[in-house]
């Protein structure tokens, strides 16, 4: 038996690697079988190259539970290791790394440490009181017995011979007391799952209980005969379909793999993106656009970041551009740099040329969509819209890009390129001063009085109603040359779309400045502000506005961003215009009790609010009390 002290000279050492080397203690598992991993994709690739020629066998990890001794055992068949291996792998080079670690803790520089795998061994001393290396190495000859390995988390170790008689490596955890979690069965098959699931070799967990036919045995039916079978639990994908080429694929594949990665969700997504890159960095995988939900914010981390099919992490933010985190999916890259807990991004320029790769994949995938069957594009248009127009406000490289098949939809439901619509309107829609008036609604059914003003006079409505159109149609306004956009609510028609001044007013100064004396004391003026306008007597008497630019700062204010912060502390105002030139209004002023004028003032001023859904509380129980004497 060899005693010895690993020479380290931070004191302390193991409390400190126990404490702060990792962010999240459940990732020991996932240390440890991924070094089992490489130690039997090693032997592998000594096989293929003629330097082990003996029989690999059976390469299942197995990972077994006992709770009554209160430990849990990973054990490979890989390559083993000698005395000499152990010494240099887990006395030098490992506890040398951690002592790094802390000294790099202690200078608060604790980036970019160690920024691949293979020394994670040592995570195995966060959950546990005493570990255990039983090793025998894969060489023939003098050097080569098995060993044992033991450190109580001191400094102090004991390496000594142990007749181990197959090839491998067993790391026993002797679990501490504060961490019993990691002895429960549903524990440890969780972890598995989450972090192991697609790893390149088998790994066994416990038993599983199958359904199994009796060969040669029917019942009186006619039907085979089964019984219930135990047999050992494989929990992973050794060969998961983004590992291989898309030629090699059916449709039917992707889809099934989306039910493997979400088994809780029911609907299946609308495409699918496989990225399969090679050169200037290694990039391998697949996303999937789902159909998108109103909240974005419920869709984030569905993808989930892999290297060399171990899984890292799902908050990708950084390899994938932001607007990109709401598709779902998997990306494997070995390129990506990850510090030593395998769990951050390093700020690194391989990682924003993957980042712009993948949106130039994206990019690219919905060109091809819509160039080869637009109308499927246009059916699939609602649901892909938000990621479309996100990616257009937050990259200016994807907007570019994105212009040539990026649709605008009208009220009629009709699709439009960019092209397309200006051509459509250019004429009709082009203001006194030369500008094209896009109209929009953000409701079709609440803005429907406004919307239909707007088509009777022959112009056309397109239809903005995600959560971030207010931003987009901004982006859109500095692309678009000699352009604006407005809300169909936000004036009334002939003031959107100004080509001449408006008609001459029937009233004189005297009774417009009479008229809106009387109006005033029916409204609150802290909300409302009231306009005369000379308009058609066709139009409405009374019509609720909200200008523009206040209501899309607001909007844009709610969802965040655009430096609009202090937009949300103002309360909402909105124009009572009131139409100078209808015959109710001239109505008012020929009656002389002021009690007759405010009742008709209160009723009309009320079906405006009612139009627009701003009619509550006590003012819309009296309008409807008013209503019924009226009748």
């Amino acid at each position: 038996m060899q005693k010895g002290k690993i020479n380290v000279q931070t004191e302390n050492i193991f409390p400190i690697i126990k404490k702060f080397l990792y962010s999240d203690t459940e990732i020991f598992l996932r240390e440890l079988v991924s070094n089992a991993v490489d130690a039997t994709q090693k032997l592998n690739a000594l096989a293929r190259l003629g330097k082990y020629n003996d029989e690999i066998g059976d390469t299942t990890i197995k990972v077994i539970l006992d709770a009554k001794e209160k430990t849990l055992t990973i054990s490979d068949k890989g390559i083993g290791m000698t005395a000499d291996e152990v010494e240099k792998y887990i006395n030098q080079i490992a506890f040398s790394g951690a002592e790094e670690f802390v000294k790099k803790f202690k200078s608060k520089d604790n980036t970019n440490i160690i920024g691949h795998f293979g020394l994670g061994f040592y995570s195995s001393f966060m959950v546990s009181d005493k570990v255990e290396i039983f090793s025998k190495t894969y060489k023939k000859g003098g050097k080569t017995k098995g060993v044992r390995w033991e450190c109580d988390g001191s400094p102090e170790y004991i390496l000594e011979e142990y007749p181990k008689t197959t090839r491998g490596t067993d790391i026993v955890l002797h679990i501490s007391d504060d961490e019993k979690e990691f002895l429960e069965e549903h524990r440890i098959k969780g972890l598995l799952d989450k972090y192991c699931k697609f790893l390149p070799v088998k790994i066994e967990f416990g038993t599983e209980t199958i359904t199994e036919e009796i060969e040669g045995e029917k019942d009186k039916d006619g039907n085979p005969k089964t019984k219930q079978v135990e047999r050992p639990r494989i929990i992973n994908n050794t060969n998961p379909i983004w590992t291989k080429a898309p030629s090699e694929l059916k449709d039917e594949e992707y889809k099934n793999f989306y039910r493997e990665l979400y088994p809780m969700t029911f609907e299946e997504p609308l495409f699918h993106i496989h990225l399969n890159v090679d050169y200037p960095f290694n990039l391998t995988g697949i996303l999937y656009f789902p159909k998108a939900k109103k909240d974005m914010e419920i869709q984030r981390n569905k993808i989930q970041l892999y290297s060399n099919q171990v899984f890292v992490t799902d908050s990708v933010e950084g390899v994938v551009p932001d607007f990109l985190t709401l598709l779902h999916g998997v990306i494997d890259s070995p390129d990506i740099p990850l510090n030593v807990s395998r769990s951050f991004l390093q700020s690194d320029r391989n990682v924003k040329k993957i980042s712009n790769h993948i949106m130039k994949k994206v990019a690219d995938k919905l060109e091809e969509l819509y160039k080869n069957d637009r109308e499927d594009f246009e059916k699939k248009w609602d649901d892909i819209k938000i990621f479309i127009e996100y990616g257009m406000i937050s990259e200016t490289k994807f907007y570019d890009r994105a212009k040539k098949f990026t649709l605008l939809k009208n009220t009629e439901g009709k699709f439009f390129s960019f092209d397309e619509y200006k051509e459509k309107i250019k004429e009709n829609q082009t203001d006194k001063d030369k500008k094209v008036v896009y109209l929009y609604t953000t409701n079709p059914e609440e803005q429907h009085s406004y919307i239909n003003q707007a088509t009777e006079k022959g112009y056309d409505v397109l239809i903005f109603d995600t959560p971030i159109d207010s931003h987009f149609i901004n982006t859109l306004e500095q692309k678009f040359e000699n352009s604006t956009f407005t809300r169909v609510d936000a004036d009334v028609i002939d003031n959107l779309i100004k080509k001449e001044e408006n008609n001459i007013s029937k009233l004189s100064e005297d009774e417009e400045k009479k008229l809106k004396e009387v109006i005033e004391k029916s409204v609150n003026k802290e909300k409302f502000s009231i306009v005369l306008e000379n308009m058609s007597e066709n139009d409405m008497p009374f019509t609720i506005t909200q200008p523009e630019f206040m209501r899309r700062m607001k909007d844009m204010q709610a969802l965040g961003g655009g430096g609009m912060a202090m937009m949300g502390n103002f309360p909402d105002t909105y124009n009572i215009v009131v139409n100078k030139n209808h015959n109710l209004i001239t109505r008012i002023l020929e009656i002389k009790e002021e009690d007759e004028q405010l009742k008709i003032i209160n009723q009309l001023k009320d079906l405006a609010l009612l139009s627009q859904n701003l009619l509550k509380g006590q003012e819309l129980t009296d309008f409807i009390k008013r209503s019924v004497n009226i009748i």
